[in-house]
């Protein structure tokens, strides 16, 4: 796995040997982040069910201001950890090692403390069998106050389970397919309005 572009384009990143891990691929990353385009500059991001981190990092080295890594496999949050200090990220990342509720259930808090800290950009991955995991989190994203206005929520899921078209006030705005893999795109639809 490598970074495709930025400040730390063409890095390898360390992956895990055998985890059952299925990181988002290199040219699917490279779609993605061609889409959002300068949106990543300067925001907020999270990466739920955050893996290697490649998606995180891959904002952090197009310019993000902050990445915040969700991992709820201890294993895993320490590759992030590895990876960022590898990089010599020093600032602008934290890696989380909880579930993907309790770090929504955590960024909602920060923002109670702070209502100038909203996130930007969020980008879900759960494993793809737990298809439930993803009404979970997308009905707590849709009810989320932390979100900026014009925020995006990108879930990347198995192209044969289709995502609803609404989760609270988040609705579906754009869908990409590529192989296997399909990505949904979600903003908040009283923004849209």
């Amino acid at each position: 796995m490598r970074i495709i572009a930025g400040k730390f384009r063409s890095r390898v990143l360390k992956s895990p040997g055998g985890m059952k891990l299925r990181p988002t691929s290199d040219r699917l990353r490279e779609t993605l982040f061609s889409i959002l385009g300068g949106r990543v500059e300067e925001a907020r991001f999270v990466d739920l069910y955050a893996g290697t981190g490649a998606v995180g990092i891959e904002a952090l080295s197009r310019g993000a201001a902050e990445v915040v890594f969700i991992e709820k496999h201890a294993a895993q949050a320490n590759l992030i950890l590895r990876n960022l200090e590898a990089l010599r990220v020093d600032s602008g990342a934290t890696v989380l090692s909880m579930d993907a509720l309790r770090g929504v259930a955590m960024l909602a808090a920060r923002h109670a403390a702070d209502p100038a800290l909203v996130v930007d950009i969020v980008f879900l991955d759960p494993p793809w069998a737990e298809e439930e995991e993803y009404a979970r989190v997308l009905g707590a994203l849709g009810e989320a106050e932390f979100l900026a206005p014009d925020a995006l929520v990108i879930a990347e899921h198995a192209s044969k389970h289709d995502l609803l078209e609404q989760y609270g006030k988040l609705s579906r705005v754009r869908v990409l397919k590529q192989g296997d893999a399909t990505v949904s795109f979600y903003r908040n639809a009283e923004a849209e309005a």
